[in-house]
């Protein structure tokens, strides 16, 4: 017998004046539509916070935690690096997620792709990062890549690599 997977409990915290962005429903929706996609089991109650920034608080995070002192588009703070949080009768956080939304919007526009895909893309690739997935060579990347793509796709959106590649 298949069970629906269980539901991400998400968080959204909006931290910046940048917008448009979009709504909490669609953070929400992405996330669990990528740990689904992952495969990999879940708690009961798995938590996961979306935190939408600003470029001097990426910026921040990005030198503290990558010692790279430039804002970037997406950062993953999984809570269990070496493994998914298995089935489990209590409650788990499984990390948290930190977008900036003007880098978001800039490299949108530098990629002429709409906004939203790029939101979208973004948290379903940070996600994948919180579900243990990583891209340090070409096989992790090439399979994490393969199932953004499905994911994104499930939405109506286009493959985020096509004019990369």
């Amino acid at each position: 017998m298949n069970a629906e997977p269980a539901s991400v409990a998400v968080e959204v915290q909006v931290a910046t004046e940048s917008r448009p962005l979009p709504v909490a429903e669609d953070f929400c929706r992405w996330v669990n539509s990528a740990l689904r996609g992952a495969g990999k089991p879940l708690a009961t109650a798995t938590n996961v916070t979306v935190r939408i920034v600003d470029e001097a608080e990426s910026q921040a995070l990005n030198t503290s935690f990558r010692d790279v002192a430039k804002p970037t588009n997406v950062l993953a703070f999984p809570v269990q690096a070496d493994s998914f949080p298995a089935h489990a009768e209590h409650e788990a956080e499984l990390g948290d997620l930190v977008i900036c939304a003007a880098v978001v919007a800039r490299e949108a526009a530098d990629q002429a792709k709409p906004v939203e895909a790029h939101f979208a893309h973004m948290t379903i690739h940070g996600s994948l990062h919180l579900a243990g997935y990583d891209h340090l060579n070409d096989e992790q990347a090439a399979e994490m890549e393969s199932l953004e793509k499905q994911i994104l796709a499930g939405f109506g959106f286009p493959d985020p690599y096509q004019q990369e590649h």
